[in-house]
């Protein structure tokens, strides 16, 4: 049953995958061609590469190749401090956007570049979730970003940004500083989706008064393996109850709070986004 359960997990990744791969893919070959921008990271680069090989040099270049060849030291990085298996399931995503991206025809679908840049970035970043969704990634600054964030356990997708806003700033000077500023604005589209759909690394404060304690941190651990701290409080109308204080993921605080309402329906729960915390705190990770 165990292994059943496994090879559906693993086929349901697989086909994420593909999916993330084919959004990607089209978005290169209609909206980012179209308008001859440029999404940043090793996608970016390698875009920046094959224009550079026609314009200066009249060669053709195959994505493929190219972005494997780019993306050498992040699969690196990624076997070496993130996890084997998410890595392979990033190649796989690599591959097969390269392979997508080079047999899908070029369609233009509008030639607005504001529209382009905007939308552009909205499919690219959902690409990426889908991605981090089934733990893998389109490969590129995004392993770098995953490891600092790994590390630091904070979202650092910043990073990427950063990074791809110098590749922008090479492209400008080759060939014009339209496309590439319309190009910041698709990476930054692209960014803030991340941020508001991958919760992973972003952290919430739980403040839940309950006379149930015990039923409460077994929910909390149940649902994200974190701890919890009780504390003796009292009510303005003299009832005694308890405080119980946690910080879980963004991720993982959804199903705590359905949990603690099923196992306390009178539980009074506040949640506080938290920027800053210091201190240990349990992070599931990419590793095997």
């Amino acid at each position: 049953m165990g292994s059943t359960f496994q090879w559906k997990k693993e086929l349901r990744r697989i086909g994420v995958i593909i999916i993330a791969a084919l959004l990607m893919a089209a978005n290169i070959r209609t909206l980012v061609h179209t308008g001859g921008l440029y999404p940043g990271g090793a996608t970016g680069l390698t875009i920046l590469i094959l224009r550079i090989g026609e314009s200066f040099f009249g060669i053709h270049l195959h994505y493929t190749f190219i972005n494997i060849i780019l993306n050498a030291i992040p699969i690196y990085i990624g076997f070496r401090f993130i996890g084997r298996k998410f890595t392979i399931y990033s190649c796989l995503m690599i591959l097969l956007t390269g392979v997508f991206t080079d047999l899908i025809p070029s369609y233009p679908i509008t030639e607005d570049i504001l529209l382009i840049s905007i939308f552009g970035g909205i499919i690219n970043g959902l690409a990426i979730c889908l991605c981090l969704l089934v733990d893998a990634t389109s490969g590129g600054t995004d392993f770098i970003a995953i490891y600092m964030s790994e590390k630091k356990h904070r979202d650092s997708w910043n990073i990427s940004l950063a990074i791809n806003i110098v590749i922008l700033l090479a492209a400008g000077l080759l060939f014009g500083w339209d496309k590439a500023l319309y190009s910041i604005i698709f990476q930054y589209v692209s960014t803030q989706i991340l941020h508001a759909l991958h919760k992973r690394y972003q952290k919430e404060t739980l403040l839940i008064t309950t006379t149930h304690p015990d039923t409460v941190c077994d929910v909390i651990a149940q649902q994200s393996n974190h701890g919890a701290t009780i504390m003796e409080s009292e009510g303005s109308t003299h009832n005694k109850n308890f405080l119980v204080y946690s910080v879980v993921s963004r991720e993982e605080y959804i199903k705590i709070i359905h949990g603690v309402q099923k196992a306390d329906p009178d539980a009074f729960i506040n949640t506080i986004n938290t920027d800053k915390l210091m201190g240990k705190f349990y992070q599931r990770n990419y590793k095997d």
